[in-house]
């Protein structure tokens, strides 16, 4: 039995999955230049490090109305071959592992009201986990060949015309005036709208001018409303507790262990080594990531994941502030903002390797 890892995202209160294959980065909503003769569902294009990339918008394509976009949506950056687009999301959720035995061709959802034509071209399948899941088809399937061409032409003519610099006061023939930027995201504030120039300007500057070595990718989780970073090189990947074997004679952390498709996997609860409450144990549907450091594998209990792909700028880490007392300081590697509350950046091999979570084999 064949798995895949798939990302599941929300879309107008729909969830999706498209397989990681195709993902290359996710970043924040930015503000995008949005044009005249374009393909349906195109909403606008961003100079991504000196790259024009095409944006689409798939409630348009799927045939609903497209929602009022939000500070807080993301662009999810896929790669087809040698053709790159970027799809607006709502929210992103965890990296599922699904075979293809459980991805059913049949259309037949209620949920499911797009045409059967979208269904062709967009909509590969769908898994019942518990909710029905979307599976997406490849990303060069969501176009004609002829909207792609149209596409890659018109993202080679904004790269060579500068169209970010457009200056409507200036002269332009006659194949600038088709392309008239209008107003993308007319409902945002001034403030919004600051937000998303700002975004726009730095995702522009070219790969020499950004030290990707200061930054990191890390999940974003949750225990009991604290928010926590984990370096996501050490994530395995995110899964759902439905049976624990309790282990006689071990710590509390130590919740048990549970069969992960034949592997032996023991699941932990930081809750006491972190936060000095005590573990609050398992429920049916628990989630929990699975963690790989040095060769130890284990599963942490987690209440809720809220990113799998925030991209840290480590220049940005800080101290942790002193007037939060409630954190078990030297597990954490420091501190950052995100979406404006504080979240503590765990140092998972100390963890791992000097927080007790290594018990005596003869116990």
């Amino acid at each position: 039995m064949k798995n895949n890892l798939y990302l599941t995202l929300s879309l107008n209160k729909y969830l999706y999955g498209i397989n990681t294959v195709y993902v290359e980065e996710v970043f924040n909503l930015p503000e995008l230049t949005t044009i005249s003769e374009v393909p349906h569902g195109i909403i606008g294009f961003v100079n991504l490090r000196g790259k024009i990339l095409p944006v689409i918008d798939l409630n348009l394509k799927l045939g609903y109305l497209s929602p009022d976009y939000r500070l807080t949506d993301s662009i999810v950056v896929l790669k087809c071959e040698d053709f790159q687009l970027g799809m607006i999301v709502n929210q992103i959720h965890e990296i599922r592992e699904l075979s293809f035995e459980k991805i059913s061709t049949e259309l037949n959802s209620p949920r499911l009201l797009v045409e059967q034509q979208a269904n062709t071209n967009m909509i590969a399948g769908i898994v019942n986990f518990p909710d029905d899941i979307f599976i997406l088809n490849e990303p060069k399937q969501w176009l004609e060949d002829s909207e792609i061409k149209q596409v890659l032409s018109l993202s080679k003519y904004l790269q060579k015309e500068n169209y970010d610099n457009y200056d409507e006061t200036q002269t332009h023939d006659s194949e600038s005036l088709l392309l008239q930027k209008s107003i993308f995201y007319p409902n945002a504030t001034l403030e919004a709208r600051k937000v998303l120039k700002q975004r726009a300007d730095h995702l522009r500057l070219p790969t020499k001018n950004q030290d990707f070595q200061s930054f990191k990718t890390l999940a974003v989780i949750t225990l009991n409303d604290h928010f926590f970073g984990i370096d996501l090189e050490m994530v395995r990947e995110f899964v759902e507790i439905h049976q624990v074997t309790p282990i006689p004679c071990c710590p509390a952390h130590i919740i048990g262990n549970m069969n992960l498709r034949g592997e032996i996997l023991t699941v932990v609860d930081l809750r006491g080594l972190l936060l000095n409450l005590p573990p609050q144990g398992v429920v049916v549907g628990s989630k929990a990531i699975v963690i790989e450091v040095e060769g130890i594998v284990a599963g942490v209990i987690v209440g809720e994941i809220y990113d799998v792909m925030f991209s840290l700028n480590l220049q940005k880490v800080m101290a942790i502030p002193k007037t939060i007392n409630t954190i078990n300081e030297q597990y954490c590697q420091g501190a950052t903002l995100y979406n404006e509350k504080t979240m503590h950046i765990l140092d998972i091999p100390k963890i791992f390797l000097q927080g007790g979570l290594i018990v005596d084999e003869v116990i």
